[in-house]
């Protein structure tokens, strides 16, 4: 049985993506920040996602594979979804700018779909 259900999606920047930018957007705490999900603990409770477990996102634009990570207290209502401005979050996106320069990057209607663990070998 496949568990998927539909989420917003609000990309952003993080205080440690900023810091991480010090160190280069391929240095470990960038890299980090923008490979993962922020959730509702609530979401993920419900959905029996572990910390650390793979999601994968649909949106109209594109898919991804990201793991999943509770958000801090009451820091994200549920029903919505953080992921870090990065490659990841640059694949749900549309290419249509409005003419802004900046993709429309906010309130992303995606589907999360649970990935299966892998059993260890």
């Amino acid at each position: 049985m496949v568990n998927m259900e539909t989420f917003i999606l609000i990309p952003g920047r993080t205080s440690n993506q900023g810091c991480g930018i010090s160190e280069g957007k391929f240095g470990p705490t960038y890299q980090a920040e923008i490979h993962r999900l922020l959730m509702a603990p609530v979401d993920m409770q419900r959905l029996e996602i572990a910390s650390g477990q793979r999601v994968r996102l649909r949106s109209e634009h594109g898919q991804v594979d990201v793991a999943a990570e509770p958000a801090k207290g009451d820091e994200l209502p549920s029903g919505l979804l953080f992921i870090a401005y990065g490659d990841l979050s640059s694949r749900l996106m549309g290419g249509d700018t409005h003419g802004s320069g900046m993709p429309t990057s906010k309130g992303i209607d995606v589907t999360l779909e649970v990935l299966p663990t892998l059993p260890l070998v």
